[in-house]
């Protein structure tokens, strides 16, 4: 996938929980939206988030590619703009994941905004910060 966004992240959890976080509902919902997300390929889904002015709050998505717990890759079809989302994780050290995010197939018109990009990219990083959250709550309570 030619990337046009990608960002690494590290996690002192284990594998298993990131991949859990990443593909469970209920776990999607505290760190990204209200979702009924399956990892199942070919499965369409959703995440709704509060809808605004600019923006219905609807990102509709199909599962391409699930490697549990290493590869898990979905569409992303919000405001016109359809592109692909890939998480890859690796372990490495006991009980910790390095995460890698990368999203691609932005329109050449969302490529050349540089704040477009830099959107894309704060709200990764944004929803990555709460993914260490829901990660540091399961944990707590041997989830």
């Amino acid at each position: 996938m030619n990337a046009d966004v990608s960002l690494t992240f590290r996690f002192g959890h284990p594998v298993e929980q990131v991949w859990q976080a990443l593909t469970d509902a209920e776990l999607l919902e505290k760190w990204i939206w209200d979702n009924d997300f399956k990892p199942i390929q070919t499965r369409e889904f959703q995440f709704r988030a509060e809808p605004n002015e600019w923006w219905d709050g609807i990102v509709n998505g199909k599962v391409l590619k699930v490697e549990e717990p290493r590869v898990l890759s979905y569409t992303w079809d919000s405001a016109g703009e359809q592109t692909t989302v890939q998480w890859v994780l690796e372990k490495e050290t006991e009980g910790t994941t390095r995460l890698l995010f990368e999203q691609g197939g932005f329109s050449e018109e969302t490529k050349s905004s540089e704040e477009a990009m830099q959107g894309a990219e704060h709200a990764w990083r944004e929803m990555a910060y709460q993914l260490g959250n829901v990660l540091d709550e399961m944990k707590e309570s041997n989830f």
